[in-house]
């Protein structure tokens, strides 16, 4: 076991240097500045000082999240030479915290997709069967931290960017509320959708990281809700009288039955330690994922306008034949998707009158391979349909790994609640995991 920041940043990098050139999960490897950072780290520790809530903890980001002075891609020839002059909001709530980041973890091009591929550093592969793809668009973000390159990482989720690849990798993935964590600094899909949140292996590591980031500045978001207070002492109460709702419709749809099984299992393991399961129907819910892609396509097309217009042959093709979608909507059609997002968080706010959870697969398939018939369109909307309703609610979702399939592929459980509820979420999730090991699981890597 690491002794030190030192010693677990050196396991890090040792994992970047034996497995990244298979898995192909980091961008760009900061290991001067992490050195530097762990150093400090075990400094202030040896003089009896605390550098805060993430001290020494390894942690990849993202790249479209600003960081300064190294360059964030956002997976785009667009933007494959910016170096930023000022990192993100919660950059720099990291390094305050005492974060050693490692560097950049590679993602779908523009957060457009599953696949996590680009043309600045191709494929990422899902380090449980390299032959598949990690989830995305967060895809590095979930690969890095399972295969021990960082305890630790940030993602980002429009629709399901965080919670996918976690689900997809093995590993634990918060989004949190939309507006609970500013997204100043990170290059957006959907102003309101888009949420910046942690993965790791452990849920109370991402408790610590929402603890963290979770602070609000003028204009970062249109949201703002109340303040997360000290949260982590509850997180080990456990979940006795939780009302956690199965929803009869749609949710369980289509789903793999291994995947059916193994989320079945994971709740009954909260009902075993006093959770209480309620069937619920959720209405609507099978059309969120088509709502959604008006809001979220048109925003895309709408923030890379120009780009668009002037330069679209720096656009991969499966990645501008599916942004261009979004220029078939009408106004009218943006319209009606806004009464619908309205009319659909009614219907959460009434179905978490009755319950605190709700729990669904994250994904209802095992990761798909990288090479397969389907578009990057379709390949996103079949992962993506459990993810979609909440960032179409703009309420949290946890995903927590749940075990494997006979092939050996991870499989998640999606557990979402009312807005700025993820102290609830939290709590399950630790709950969960004090009576489990999955997260513990580590692929086998040459």
């Amino acid at each position: 076991m690491p002794t030190s920041a030192r010693d677990s940043l050196e396991l890090a990098l040792d994992a970047i240097e034996r497995h990244d050139s298979a898995i192909n999960g980091m961008i760009t490897v900061t290991a001067d500045q992490a050195r530097a950072a762990a150093d400090e780290a075990d400094r202030a520790a040896a003089d009896g000082q605390w550098l805060g809530l993430l001290h020494g903890m390894t942690m990849a980001i993202k790249d479209n999240i600003q960081t300064a002075g190294v360059r964030t891609t956002s997976g785009s020839l667009h933007f494959k030479d910016v170096v930023p002059n000022q990192d993100a909001f919660v950059i720099q709530r990291l390094h305050a915290a005492g974060a050693v980041i490692v560097g950049k973890a590679t993602m779908q091009e523009l957060a457009f997709g599953i696949r996590s591929d680009n043309p600045v550093s191709g494929q990422c592969h899902n380090p449980w069967d390299l032959t598949r793809v990690p989830g995305g668009s967060s895809g590095g973000s979930g690969a890095v931290v399972a295969a021990g390159m960082a305890q630790a990482a940030l993602g980002t989720d429009t629709g399901g960017s965080i919670r996918l690849p976690a689900a997809m990798n093995g590993v634990a993935g918060l989004r949190p509320t939309h507006g609970r964590v500013p997204n100043h600094g990170s290059t957006p899909v959907s102003v309101s959708y888009d949420t910046i949140g942690p993965m790791a292996r452990h849920v109370s590591d991402l408790a610590r990281i929402l603890a963290v980031t979770a602070s609000e500045v003028p204009g970062a978001a249109p949201m703002t809700g109340p303040d997360l207070g000290n949260f982590l002492p509850t997180l080990n109460d456990g979940v006795a009288g939780l009302r956690i709702g199965i929803p009869g419709n749609f949710y369980f749809d289509n789903c793999d039955d291994e995947i059916a099984e193994a989320v079945m299992t994971a709740v009954r393991t909260l009902e075993a330690q006093g959770a209480k399961l309620i069937e619920v129907d959720v209405a609507e819910a099978e059309t969120t994922h088509q709502w959604a892609t008006i809001q979220v396509y048109s925003d895309a097309c709408a923030y890379h306008k120009e780009r668009l217009d002037s330069h679209p042959e720096l656009f991969s093709k499966g990645v501008l034949d599916r942004m261009l979608v979004g220029r078939t909507f009408t106004g009218v059609d943006y319209a009606d998707a806004c009464r619908a997002r309205e009319a659909w968080q009614r219907t959460l706010a009434a179905l978490y009158q009755d319950i605190d959870v709700l729990a669904s697969p994250t994904t209802p398939a095992p990761p798909p391979p990288i090479i397969e018939d389907k578009s990057l369109l379709e390949a996103t909307k079949d992962a993506s349909r459990n993810t979609y309703a909440g960032g179409f609610g703009a309420n949290p979702g946890l995903s927590l790994p749940v075990g494997f399939s006979r092939a050996g592929l991870p499989m998640g459980l999606q557990l979402e609640a009312a807005w700025w509820e993820e102290p609830t979420l939290l709590r399950a999730g630790v709950a969960y995991q004090s009576a489990t090991d999955w997260h513990l699981a580590k692929p086998q890597l040459s």
